[in-house]
């Protein structure tokens, strides 16, 4: 079997810490510079895909429909946001790291379609917490990926976004009747407990990492 090469590294703003983009053959993966194992790879997608089809399944038939995307990874929540929802929404992308954008503008954006040449994509560089502050009742579902969940962080700043404080502000920034779908890459009840806390209605779903019912054991919460 061929052995993965890197083609490309990004830093993380603010951290001194950088990405690594690998490939082998037509499989790509994303790791954090001395550290082991894979934090994304295209062949593991089923629960980001997952993620933007229980959020949007609930608000898809809303006209003018506008939702968030926080982390755009290898691009496949963002490509699931836009295969569910019409032709006249707005799905915003926000991403802090500007090599994640180029590497799915460039050579692995066919694993997901492209998804950044939609045009009802926009992208915003920088923190999606800063954009959620900026943003009240902006959004009709705000969908995070970031990190590994509220466990499971990279980036120390990150810890707000899972923070009560955080919650507060993602479901300010949700329009009535919106919902907040969380993304994490194993249970936490301490932080349903948090999300219950700030008032919102929560619903806890167990999906696979790799469709149609294969790979670990991912949890996503549907907050509203």
């Amino acid at each position: 079997m061929a052995k993965f090469e890197e083609i490309g590294t990004a830093s993380i703003p603010g951290q001194g810490t950088q990405l690594r983009l690998l490939q082998r053959n037509d499989e790509f993966s994303i790791r954090i510079a001395g550290a082991p194992g894979d934090l994304m790879n295209t062949r593991l997608h089923g629960s980001e895909d997952a993620l933007a089809d229980l959020a949007c399944e609930r608000i898809a038939d809303r006209p003018g429909a506008r939702v968030l995307v926080g982390g755009l990874g290898m691009g496949f929540t963002l490509a699931a946001a836009l295969a569910a929802l019409g032709e006249d929404a707005e799905v915003v992308v926000a991403e802090l790291v500007p090599g994640v954008v180029e590497w799915n503008r460039g050579p692995l954006g066919a694993a997901a379609g492209y998804p950044l040449d939609d045009p009802r994509t926009r992208v915003a560089l920088g923190d999606v917490g800063e954009l959620l502050r900026g943003e009240p009742g902006g959004f009709d579902a705000i969908m995070l990926d970031v990190d590994n969940g509220p466990e499971g962080l990279t980036r120390r700043e990150n810890d707000w976004l899972y923070s009560p404080q955080g919650l507060s502000a993602a479901q300010e920034a949700l329009r009535p009747d919106g919902v907040l779908a969380v993304w994490s890459a194993g249970q936490d009840p301490a932080f349903t407990e948090r999300l219950r806390r700030v008032g919102l209605l929560v619903e806890e779903v167990t999906v696979r990492a790799h469709r149609p019912g294969k790979g670990a054991k991912h949890r996503i919460w549907l907050a509203s």
